[in-house]
């Protein structure tokens, strides 16, 4: 599936693989993150952190009609606050996405899907 968009100069098309390797990207660079889960967790409720290869399967790009959502699957470090964290990634996303793509998102939604004690 892709995202499309009409300049003057006519239409251009996103992959939606795309989108989400630029936003998990985005995400990993945020403080307080540890890496992106997978968007299906394993039965016994452990979280699968995804290499940077695999950022697509953390990210679930959406469109409604002419907007754009994003979900984020994402595992945060201990001792960080959550929800600064998530709004930090929020704001990166957003931005990194219309700065890269001129792709303008309605909303990034954040789901925790765990949190992990980081090596210093």
């Amino acid at each position: 599936m892709s995202i499309e968009m009409s300049t003057k100069l006519g239409k251009i098309g996103i992959t939606t693989e795309v989108i989400s390797e630029i936003a998990g990207g985005a995400a990993i660079d945020c403080y307080g993150i540890v890496g992106m889960a997978s968007q299906k967790q394993l039965k016994d409720g452990i979280s699968e952190l995804l290499k940077k290869e695999n950022f697509s399967k953390g990210v679930i790009v959406r469109q409604q009609g002419e907007e754009v959502h994003i979900d984020m699957y994402i595992i945060v470090s201990y001792g960080t606050k959550i929800s600064e964290v998530a709004h930090n990634v929020q704001n990166k996303v957003k931005y990194t996405l219309d700065k890269m793509l001129g792709l303008s998102v309605d909303s990034v939604n954040i789901f925790i899907q765990g949190v992990t004690v980081t090596n210093p």
